[in-house]
């Protein structure tokens, strides 16, 4: 079998050929990545690779490296919820409209389709825990655009009988994220300045709540959505129904570290989401061999990977 990643070589993407690579089932993967966000170093390695640099933008880069693919996992986005506010048409240009490429470029060669949605689809103020069943209110034009992907990615799945599955990412985090931009992700925003002894931004009161995954269990349930060819005809929430306050993060490094952690709190950002939790329900019936992470044991790993990181870094520089 083999595999097409786009945004390959980004956070999740690089974490994600690791496990493909891994499975019995999976011969090679090809990478499709513009590297706006994504580092080729992070594939440096990895035997079986074809990294393609091109955005998903480009119809025919996308139908020539799909070509004798058996599936397609479909990462490649512009993530940024604040971003998302100051340059709109060029989120819905490569979440809306580059998502119609990749199924296009799936469908010409008759490819499954996984395609990476988003909780902020979900709006400011969803019931808790929500449900794949719940309205969608986007409040931004990250999550309007994320909506279109999935929406887009259904429809082929029912128009041209596509084999597609659309899950809806929720905060995950883990080695090899990126905290070099404005808008990291509070995990690694949070380690990073902790292992460098910086303070750590707090965007408001700290008591807004997120279901954290980490990495390692998003790229399990889509590797072995690959190898069983899995679909379903409606969203499915990857996370697993548990959620924190970015106060009990901060509490947790400090405990991980062993010594109280500096604090800044800054205004909250517009667009944030106050709450987030998963209805996990459907997500267990269809990987019902899917054990919940550990958030402790995944923190510190994360933390060791970043200590890792900056060692490496200072020796580089010396």
């Amino acid at each position: 079998m083999k595999v097409l990643v786009t945004g390959g070589a980004g956070f999740i993407g690089a974490n994600l050929v690791e496990r493909l690579l891994a499975a019995d089932a999976i011969d090679a993967v090809t990478v499709v990545d513009d590297l706006s966000t994504g580092e080729a170093d992070r594939l440096a390695g990895s035997d079986g690779v074809e990294l393609w640099k091109g955005s998903v933008l480009d119809a025919e880069l996308l139908r020539d490296a799909a070509a004798g693919c058996d599936a397609v996992v479909h990462l490649a986005a512009l993530a940024s919820v604040p971003e998302s506010l100051e340059q709109p048409v060029a989120y819905h240009e490569v979440n809306g409209t580059g998502t119609l490429h990749v199924l296009d470029a799936a469908r010409e060669h008759g490819c499954q389709v996984i395609v990476a949605s988003s909780a902020a689809v979900y709006g400011q103020h969803p019931p808790l825990p929500a449900s794949e069943s719940l309205p969608p209110q986007p409040t931004s034009v990250y999550a309007s655009s994320k909506l279109a992907a999935e929406a887009h990615a259904l429809a082929y799945g029912n128009a041209f009988d596509l084999p597609v599955l659309v899950f809806r990412f929720f905060n995950v985090f883990g080695p090899l994220q990126d905290v070099g931009h404005t808008y990291a992700a509070v995990v690694p925003a949070f380690v990073s300045a902790a292992v460098s002894g910086e303070p750590l931004l707090i965007f408001g009161d700290g008591q807004q709540t997120r279901d954290m995954v980490p990495v390692g269990s998003v790229v399990s349930v889509l590797t072995d959505a690959v190898v069983r060819r899995m679909t379903h005809t409606g969203p499915v929430n990857l996370a697993f129904g548990t959620r924190r306050s970015l106060l009990d993060i901060v509490a947790e490094l400090e405990q991980i570290l062993g010594r109280p952690l500096d604090r800044r709190h800054l205004p909250p950002r517009a667009g944030d989401v106050r709450h987030s939790q998963a209805d996990h329900r459907l997500l267990r019936r269809l990987f019902p061999n899917l054990e919940p992470p550990d958030f402790t044991a995944e923190l510190a790993a994360t933390v060791d990977w970043f200590q890792h990181r900056r060692v490496a870094a200072s020796t580089h520089i010396r």
